[in-house]
C-alpha cells in the first residue's frame, strides 16, 4: 500500500481548500511496468455545507464518516457535478472520501 500526502492550506473567495491523501489500494504495475499512480489529486473546496468539484473530475463516490468511522451520508459525484450539499443536521469532524477505480482520497472536513 502506498500513501502520498498534499497538504494545502488556501482559500478561494469563502471556500477553503480540502486537504486530502491518497491510498493506493492496488500498487501492481501494469503491464508496462508503470504503477498505478494517480493522475491527479482532486481539487476539492468547502464552503458552509457545500462542497465544490474542479470541472472535468472522474466519477467518485463520496463518503463522510464521522469520528467512530461510521459513514453518515453517501452520494455519487458525477464527473459532470461540481458541487454537493451535505445534509445541515451535520455537525463537527468528519472524514471525507473520494473513491475512484484503486484509488482512496481521504481528508478531514469540519461542518
Amino acid at each position: 500500500m502506498m500513501m502520498c500526502a498534499f497538504v494545502l492550506s488556501t482559500s478561494v473567495n469563502a471556500k477553503t481548500l480540502v486537504p486530502l491523501t491518497v491510498t493506493i489500494e492496488d500498487d501492481t504495475p501494469l503491464g508496462n511496468g508503470n504503477s498505478k499512480s494517480p493522475d491527479e489529486t482532486p481539487t476539492v473546496y468547502i464552503d458552509d455545507y457545500t462542497l465544490f468539484f474542479e470541472t472535468n473530475h472522474p466519477e467518485y463516490v463520496l463518503n463522510i464518516k464521522d469520528e467512530d468511522g461510521d459513514v453518515v451520508y453517501t452520494t455519487i459525484v458525477y464527473s459532470a457535478q461540481t458541487q454537493v450539499v451535505l445534509p445541515s443536521t451535520l455537525s463537527g469532524d468528519y472524514v471525507i472520501e473520494l473513491a475512484v477505480d484503486n484509488l482512496l482520497f481521504t481528508g478531514w472536513i469540519n461542518l
